[in-house]
């Protein structure tokens, strides 16, 4: 078929990474936003936190969609590695290491890294399993609706410094990986020439940057005691 060809091609997978890569970075920017609510008291990050598991004909596709697009991502970036590797020599190869910049050199390793963290983030604070402590944290909103206890648990999970420097490191691998990424998502998709490269590339810099403050400033807060 022909739809099956496209998609096996060099650049069907290309499209197909840039695309998954543009949700999950989409994805991103939003979680930050909801993770900095913490600033705002408990009563606004546990509504916005019951707000999402009490909806969940919206919860569960979002959470199948996030999962279709990381496989996507996964299976293109390291089909499209295999590919380059083979189609190049190995001169090339070395010329090509010495003129890369670290992030575009690490976005294999630096994905598989941050899937065993995302594996682990999500069995700590989405299924409870890494502390039995945090399934019996309850608070009661304004309206009387019992909803669980997001804004102890995140003070709970990153008063423990080893927790909050681990997520600290994956935050900024995460933007190392997203510095690269953004920018190469412009061109996968046509959207880039050198009249501008360079201001794209600019840009994806400084969006990692604010997404690595805004995501360290969590676990930082309460490592401080500025919110508790």
């Amino acid at each position: 078929m022909m739809i099956c060809r496209i998609i096996n091609s060099t650049v069907g997978k290309k499209v197909l990474m840039a695309i998954s890569g543009a949700g999950l970075f989409l994805f991103v920017i939003l979680h930050m936003l909801g993770n900095l609510q913490i600033f705002l008291g408990p009563e606004i990050l546990n509504h916005y936190g019951h707000l999402l598991q009490s909806n969940v004909e919206l919860l569960w596709p979002a959470r199948i969609g996030l999962l279709v697009l990381v496989v996507i991502h996964i299976w293109t970036s390291i089909a499209l590695t295999i590919e380059n590797r083979a189609a190049r020599g190995t001169a090339y190869e070395v010329k090509k290491i010495v003129g890369a910049s670290i992030a575009s050199r690490t976005m294999i390793s630096s994905g598989l890294l941050l899937l065993a963290y995302i594996v682990y983030h999500l069995l700590q604070f989405t299924l409870l399993k890494t502390d039995p402590s945090y399934k019996n944290l309850e608070y009661t909103l304004v309206d009387g609706v019992r909803c669980h206890d997001v804004y102890r648990m995140m003070i709970a999970a990153f008063s423990n410094i080893w927790i909050s420097l681990t997520y600290i490191a994956a935050m900024a691998l995460l933007c190392l990986h997203l510095s690269h990424g953004a920018a190469s998502m412009f061109s996968s998709l046509g959207l880039k020439n050198e009249a501008y490269a360079c201001r794209i590339a600019c840009f994806a810099k400084i969006v990692a940057v604010a997404l690595f403050i805004g995501y360290s400033s969590v676990p930082l807060a309460v490592l401080m005691g500025v919110v508790k």
